[in-house]
């Protein structure tokens, strides 16, 4: 429920607080562990080959950080959010990437001072040692996938093709792997080493297995999910509603997204992210989707009937966060759906919510807006109108502060394009609204 008692919190820990400091505490732990483990026996053939090996262990951490930041583990995603997790995924991810170029780049550099020969031969020298080319061969699948990420080719690519190539990611963290295993100095240097990189990989490996493909699929064959009905609410728009077994216990809260798969409709890898355009409550589950793509356009013709494939819920987009009676709810588009499943959450305290629409027409599941607002006692404003049309920005600090006097004693949550979700957090930081209060979602998978 999003203002009850036990949901607003005053003067206490934030669940995203509580997430950080574990997070951070998990990193700066392990960066101890191998710290020491580099001081006790970290010294190479020289030099240049004892700071290789500091990059190598390092490389090898980033690793494990790299699987657990998209694991999507319950606990962490309720409280942080896929789309910050996923961000950070992406700084940890290139970071990696020059950790392992320097980590090759001065093994081939110390081992042709070492050998007094140049870094061509030397690298000719070391493909023929078996550990030594699969961290080659790890090093260069860890380049490519960089590469496709950077934001010019990312913007080029279907996301099913970079999601595809994406995955070789996982090629990589297993050449990785049997790469460590083979190497015979620090990372076997004392039982306490051993042991605690074999404790490692095994946490974060099977914290992927079981984020990824455990508790989707065990999920999946305890609901039973299928489509019931598939109701158009525009030209553009469509709802899909899903039925399944003990729904009661699918642990969705009003906000979150889920991943959708329709294996009888579409290809088996093609899957997007939906909100909740409706409050879970053990009865049923429901998307709502503008056609801004294939697949979102093709979800009129779901056939009813069919099984639906659900992976989640995910998110941080909901009352779990709250922290003051009053909330100001911001929604452009189609990102009204989350908001429409908060509404419909009990609620006390006065609640706003600003939707902003090209047009009354565009403006998706506006009837049961406004009936869920009115229901509560709050106030709607539809904004209406091209941005720039008044001369005057419709989410600028000036009108946000005129339609909500109160606003930095309020919660708000924003959800829309990111142009608008970027063009809100700036205004409420010029409008100095605590960042406890904000919360946002961009639902980023990529």
């Amino acid at each position: 429920m999003m203002a009850t008692s036990d949901t607003v919190r005053t003067g206490t820990v934030l669940p995203v607080d509580a997430a950080r400091w574990a997070m951070w505490t998990f990193v700066i732990a392990n960066v101890a562990v191998v710290e020491g483990l580099f001081l006790s026996a970290g010294e190479g053939k020289n030099d240049v080959l004892t700071v290789a090996k500091w990059f190598g262990l390092h490389a090898a951490l980033l690793l494990m950080f790299q699987l657990l930041l998209v694991a999507r583990l319950p606990w962490l995603d309720r409280r942080i959010g896929m789309d910050r997790l996923t961000v950070w995924h992406r700084w940890v991810g290139f970071t990696l990437l020059w950790t392992i170029l320097t980590h090759a780049t001065l093994v081939v550099l110390g081992y042709a001072t070492l050998d007094d020969t140049s870094m061509g031969k030397t690298f000719v020298a070391l493909s023929g040692v078996p550990a030594s080319l699969l961290g080659m061969l790890a090093a260069s699948v860890i380049v490519v996938v960089a590469a496709i990420s950077t934001r010019a080719v990312r913007r080029r690519l279907p996301y099913e093709v970079w999601h595809g190539l994406h995955l070789l990611l996982y090629v990589a963290l297993g050449l990785s792997f049997v790469h460590q295993l083979q190497e015979t100095t620090t990372f076997t240097s004392s039982a306490f080493a051993e042991a605690y990189w074999w404790c490692l990989w095994l946490f974060a490996f099977g914290a992927l297995l079981t984020g990824r493909i455990a508790l989707p699929l065990w999920r999946n064959a305890y609901h039973q999910f299928r489509v019931v009905n598939v109701v158009p609410e525009s030209l553009n728009v469509v709802s899909v509603y899903v039925s399944g077994r003990h729904l009661d216990k699918f642990p969705a809260r009003a906000g979150q997204f889920c991943i959708w798969r329709f294996p009888g409709h579409n290809n088996w890898w093609v899957a997007n992210p939906f909100s909740l355009s409706a409050a879970p409550g053990g009865q049923g589950l429901r998307l709502t989707a503008k056609a801004v793509g294939g697949t979102s356009a093709g979800l009129r013709n779901v056939p009813v009937g069919s099984r639906a494939f659900v992976e989640g819920p995910y998110g941080a987009f909901t009352s779990l966060h709250r922290t003051r009676p009053g909330a100001l709810l911001i929604a452009g588009g189609v990102g009204i759906t989350p908001v429409r499943a908060m509404l419909e959450e009990q609620l006390t305290g006065d609640v706003v919510v600003l939707y902003r629409v090209r047009s009354e027409a565009d403006a998706v599941l506006l009837n049961e807006v406004r009936h869920l607002v009115g229901l509560r006692g709050g106030r709607l404003h539809l904004i209406t109108g091209r941005t720039g049309e008044s001369g005057v920005p419709p989410f600028g600090p000036g009108n946000l502060h005129q339609l909500v006097p109160d606003i930095t004693d309020r919660d708000v949550y924003v959800c829309g394009p990111p142009a608008m979700t970027t063009a809100v957090l700036s205004a409420l930081r010029d409008l100095r609204v605590p960042t406890r209060q904000v919360h946002s979602e961009r639902f980023g998978l990529a």
